[in-house]
């Protein structure tokens, strides 16, 4: 078997993904099942809502993009990022992933560098909140926010994921 099924039950190449396959009910409901930091956080904490809050708190032009930077991983999975470094077929894989999500998805390649300190940034965060250490620690220069992480249920992530979708993409295809 070379495909995963989806939560749609769609059925998906990891290694060679049909675009026109990839919808966002399935990026959201998976995002929303997936802890982040391979789950050894304080509480449940999803890459879904990671995923919303980068979005929030990053430049608005990005917002897009910083809800959608990790929408590979509702098929390849949270790898953490020491064993990602260690891993180059991975990351070539993951990349030619959201290479496809970003052409399915109407986002310009490459991701904006902007959504990745926006995504550093949510990492300091975190690191606070949700593990309890100080994201400096962890070789992180940057400040986290000073609103402080409740996590939300998966339930509430996926519901907000979809949300967020539905106002970003509807205000990305009125102004392009």
């Amino acid at each position: 078997m070379g495909w995963i099924q989806t939560y749609t039950g769609r059925r998906i190449d990891p290694l060679d993904p049909d675009p026109e396959a990839l919808v966002i009910e399935d990026v959201a409901h998976a995002l929303s099942q997936l802890c982040r930091f391979n789950g050894h956080c304080r509480a449940f904490y999803s890459v879904a809502e990671h995923s919303v809050r980068v979005a929030r708190a990053g430049a608005a032009e990005h917002a897009l993009w910083g809800l959608m930077h990790d929408a590979s991983e509702a098929y390849l999975a949270d790898v953490p990022r020491p064993l990602k470094r260690r891993l180059p077929d991975y990351e070539v894989v993951e990349e030619r992933f959201m290479r496809v999500v970003a052409a399915r998805f109407g986002l310009a390649w490459p991701m904006p560098d902007a959504v990745k300190h926006a995504d550093t940034v949510l990492l300091a965060t975190e690191a606070r909140d949700l593990m309890g250490t100080d994201a400096s620690t962890w070789g992180i220069a940057v400040a986290p926010l000073s609103e402080v992480i409740a996590p939300w249920s998966a339930l509430e992530a996926e519901l907000t994921f979809l949300a967020a979708w539905d106002t970003l993409s509807r205000s990305s295809r009125a102004c392009c």
